[in-house]
């Protein structure tokens, strides 16, 4: 019989252990997740394409590969521009991101949209999102645009993002399209919207980015 208790009780202080070394991390995925927003237009949203073949549900594969605890939301609209982004912004604003990646700005320069203009939206979607959330990590995704709109305008336009990331100290995405912007096989019919292999070449470009904020934050 004391055998038997001496054995029964290694076996619950061991199980003890193992339940205490593991409820911090299952506490860490399930209270507090690190929300990443994607405010962006139809390349956000994956235009053409399932919403699962959008790059920020690449993201999600990846991270949940990781087990790392983060909640992407994609919030790319078709056809949205700077000035739409910044109209939208207050919604969600309501549950404030932990990250806000901002890919906005492609259909101004496609528009003829005075870049300046553009600027002044990126600029305000920063300072309200960080008014609202002091402590978050914003992320610009930069655009260049084909010339036929001339070089000066094509050199103001791409000009636009590092200027935004600088100001505000944000991080900057070089050029979102990296790899993929003027690759036939890559994009679909319209030469504009990239096919699901050319979202997984945008995931990378954004990882690059995103995965060192996150990993600062994950270790908070």
């Amino acid at each position: 019989m004391t055998g038997f208790l001496s054995t029964r009780l290694l076996y619950t202080s061991g199980l003890l252990c193992v339940l205490l070394s593991v409820r911090p991390a299952v506490a860490q995925d399930s209270i507090n997740p690190v929300r990443v927003v994607f405010l962006g237009n139809s390349l956000t949203a994956g235009y053409g394409l399932s919403v699962n073949e959008a790059y920020p549900s690449f993201l999600q594969t990846r991270v949940d590969s990781l087990r790392w605890p983060v909640i992407m939301v994609n919030a790319g609209v078709s056809g949205d521009t700077s000035s739409g982004g910044l109209r939208r912004l207050g919604w969600q604003l309501r549950n404030p991101p932990d990250v806000l990646v901002v890919a906005l700005g492609g259909n101004d320069g496609l528009r003829g949209i005075s870049p300046a203009l553009t600027k002044a939206n990126l600029l305000q979607i920063v300072n309200q999102t960080r008014a609202a959330s002091p402590e978050v990590n914003i992320v610009i995704a930069g655009m260049q645009l084909p010339p036929n709109l001339g070089p000066q305008f094509q050199e103001e336009f791409r000009a636009v993002f590092p200027a935004v990331a600088q100001e505000t100290g944000a991080a900057l995405i070089p050029f979102l399209l990296e790899g993929v912007g003027g690759i036939a096989e890559l994009n679909q019919p319209d030469g504009i919207h990239p096919t699901a292999a050319g979202q997984r070449i945008l995931a990378d470009n954004v990882w690059e980015i995103l995965a060192p904020i996150l990993q600062s934050r994950i270790v908070r």
